[in-house]
């Protein structure tokens, strides 16, 4: 299966056939054949473009076989449906088995006329849910500013993550277990493909992802497939500690999944069982985090081990988080855990007055904040380029109604996609945008833009922003009070925290 996976891969990534293209912007040729795309503006997209064939029937947990030819123009003004959801499904949302599909940005005037830098956005959602056609993770606004935007759809839930002794029998050389990053890897192989005739440089990539997308950026830094698929990479928000699943352990959990299903036994039996099943059966809520898991091909290690010993891919890296990750876990109480450093933790995060806060920092912190220091401070001392970030900026109409930037909250800013109108998500209602929310937003997208441009956030004309080193341990803040380089940034706290998350290792988010 090793070898399937690569000559499926070397399939997807044979040469665009633009040559056949008409002239004007909305037509663009590819290796499967024409695309017409909708103009707006400046910009020109492109909508649920397959690059892969559907993961359906037998293809049903296999890695990504060649996207489908067609004849004549296919249209590519609307976007496909999402995977299979195993979370909240938004209103509206279609989904589907038949789902591996990308969405490109792209300025008008430049369509198959220039070498632009590329971004290839992973949506985040647990591995369970999400989409790349969601609208704020609309791309015209990156477009606008001379840079091709990717969204991507890979398999969700236990249709992209499954190990399963069954499967193990009938695919030997693996590799398996983790589909959806083998979606990912599909997707980057074919924008390397075909980029070029959107305008696109196929050198100069950046894939950058929020969440669990985030947390798939950071596999990818350390996964031997992704070499010479993207040149830069951004984790937005990824909680980097988790573990990577052990492959016994996903085995196990795979065979009591299908139990649950009704399904019992590890032979082929239960494999056609499996696959005949609905792809709504098989969508259940999990009971646990679904999570990649390490199959010594795709995913060799934990990424904290990869970088740990300077086998993550040596591209420039961009890393941060908000200042109420917690707003995720808001139930977790890892004061609990810290035994003897409970009393130091507390007063480090300002006293026993308000203890709800005190474990809502930690609890961010734990997740996010410290294990960002981590893998740039990695990174640096590997020899490569790191920056930081923290974002604590909070939008104006939100002040004093929440405890700071809850998770996912950067998203809007940076992809210039603020409410112009009450815009409800959750539980809370976003008010217009402020002159003053605007005005951030701007500022994030020129520094994500110039590091996608120049390989250096700090090159976008705003507040410096320096290279993460050890010794200096400079982070920008995105804050109320500014844009400004915190060195040595809550050094004491979070080196408190450090120790706490080396005591705890693997155990923190297990259960």
């Amino acid at each position: 299966m090793l070898k399937e996976f690569l000559g499926a891969l070397l399939v997807v990534a044979a040469t665009a056939a633009s040559s056949a293209a008409a002239p004007s912007p909305d037509r663009v040729g590819i290796a499967q054949g024409l695309l017409h795309g909708r103009v707006s503006g400046r910009v020109a997209s492109f909508k649920n473009i397959p690059f892969a064939a559907p993961p359906i029937g037998n293809l049903r947990w296999r890695p990504p076989q060649p996207a489908p030819s067609w004849t004549g123009v296919r249209e590519a003004d609307a976007f496909g449906p999402a995977c299979m959801q195993m979370r909240v499904v938004t209103d509206g949302m279609k989904q589907s088995e038949d789902c591996l599909s990308l969405n490109i940005w792209a300025p008008a005037s430049s369509v198959r006329k220039a070498r632009l830098p590329v971004m290839v956005w992973i949506h985040g959602g647990s591995f369970t849910s999400g989409s790349g056609s969601l609208p704020f993770y609309d791309g015209t606004r990156f477009a606008e500013q001379g840079v091709i935007l990717v969204t991507v759809n890979y398999r969700l839930g236990r249709l992209g993550i499954f190990a399963h002794p069954a499967l193990s029998a009938e695919q030997p050389a693996g590799p398996l277990a983790n589909y959806g990053l083998m979606d990912n890897l599909a997707a980057l192989k074919w924008v390397r493909a075909n980029i070029a005739a959107f305008g696109g440089d196929p050198a100069n990539v950046t894939v950058f992802g929020e969440s669990a997308g985030a947390g798939a950026v950071n596999d990818l830094m350390t996964s031997p497939f992704s070499r010479g698929l993207f040149a830069k990479a951004i984790s937005q928000s990824a909680f980097s500690r988790v573990p990577s699943e052990p492959w016994t352990h996903a085995q196990k959990e795979g065979l009591d999944y299908a139990a649950g299903l009704g399904v019992t036994g590890s032979g082929p039996e239960a494999l056609t069982k499996l696959r005949g099943l609905s792809a709504e059966q098989l969508s259940k809520p999990p009971k646990s985090w679904v999570i990649p898991i390490v199959d010594g091909k795709v995913l060799p290690e934990n990424p904290a081990a990869a970088f740990a010993g300077g086998r993550e891919l040596k591209v420039p890296y961009l890393a941060g988080g908000n200042s109420w990750e917690a707003s995720l876990i808001a139930s977790r109480n890892y004061l609990d855990i810290a035994g003897a450093l409970r009393d130091k933790l507390i007063a480090s995060y300002g006293g026993s007055r308000d203890l709800q806060s005190v474990k809502w920092d930690l609890a961010t912190d734990l997740g996010v904040t410290e294990p960002n220091r981590l893998f740039a401070r990695l990174h640096s001392n590997n020899g490569q380029k790191a920056w930081l970030y923290f974002d604590s900026y909070v939008p104006t109409g939100l002040r004093g109604k929440i405890h700071g930037l809850f998770h996912g909250g950067e998203i809007t800013f940076v992809f210039g996609t603020l409410p112009d109108q009450e815009m409800v998500r959750g539980s809370l209602k976003f008010p217009p945008a402020s002159l003053e929310d605007r005005a951030v937003s701007a500022a994030m997208m020129k520094y994500w833009i110039a590091f996608a441009k120049n390989s250096d956030p700090g090159s976008a004309g705003g507040p410096l922003w320096p290279r993460y080193k050890a010794s200096t341990e400079s982070v920008l803040e995105f804050g109320s009070d500014g844009i400004l380089a915190r060195p040595l940034f809550r050094k004491a706290t979070l080196d408190l925290v450090e120790v706490l998350a080396n005591q705890q290792a693997a155990a923190i988010f297990a259960h």
